[in-house]
């Protein structure tokens, strides 16, 4: 008598965002912009530059954030994930006050800023996935993407002291990217279990969204150095 194959055990969230973040990666020589500061070779300017940006990319990311929790709403364990982004939006804003400042940045300067494309692309692909993809998968991919902002983050902050000058409350954005955040990635776990338990979650799909935020983050930080 034949026997009957066992079902195949599904993968843990744990393992989903693991491998998400391993697969989608950059290269490390990927970030032209991060390097030259990291070694004190870019001009200061694109400080005030990412400061005009991001007050851009915030605002967007946070809607999107938003958005893709009330999309969620009959899934609370995504929904809160992504309240919880939305909430680490507004007070990423308020350190990024300490940046302008040392930019010398005026309200007027920021209110006037045109922002370039090429920084925009990624806080415009999370309004479509935002828009239309399944919140679960958009959790995976994002998780994938903070993994690499954050190496980012922590990279320019140690520059920025080391060679640049800059006081800590100017680093203070970086810093809050660049720290551990366990419960953000508490509440991911759950999210993506949540979506692998229901089936809603599908991590080829997720790879696809990741690439693509990946690739739009290079060409932020490559806009910013334009």
């Amino acid at each position: 008598m034949a026997r009957t194959a066992p079902d195949t055990p599904r993968p843990t969230a744990a393992v989903v965002l693991d491998d998400a973040v391993r697969a989608l990666a950059p290269d490390a020589a990927a970030n032209r912009l991060v390097a030259q500061i990291e070694a004190g070779a870019a001009p200061r300017s694109v400080f005030a530059t990412f400061a005009l940006e991001q007050h851009q990319v915030i605002a967007a990311d946070r809607l999107s954030f938003q958005h893709l929790a009330r999309r969620a709403d009959g899934d609370p364990p995504v929904a809160d994930f992504f309240d919880l982004l939305a909430q680490g939006e507004t007070r990423a804003l308020k350190e990024l006050a300490g940046l302008a400042d040392a930019c010398e940045l005026t309200e007027r300067q920021i209110a006037d800023y045109q922002p370039r494309p090429g920084c925009q692309a990624y806080p415009s692909y999370a309004a479509r996935l935002a828009l239309g993809g399944e919140p679960a998968d958009v959790a995976i991919a994002l998780t994938a993407n903070f993994a690499a902002w954050g190496a980012y983050c922590a990279t320019v902050a140690a520059a920025m002291r080391d060679h640049y000058g800059f006081p800590e409350a100017a680093r203070g954005f970086f810093a809050l990217f660049a720290e551990p955040a366990p419960a953000v990635e508490e509440k991911a776990r759950e999210a993506v279990q949540h979506g692998l338990d229901t089936g809603q979650a599908q991590p080829a799909t997720a790879h696809r969204y990741g690439r693509l935020l990946q690739a739009y983050e290079l060409m932020f930080w490559h806009s910013v150095a334009e």
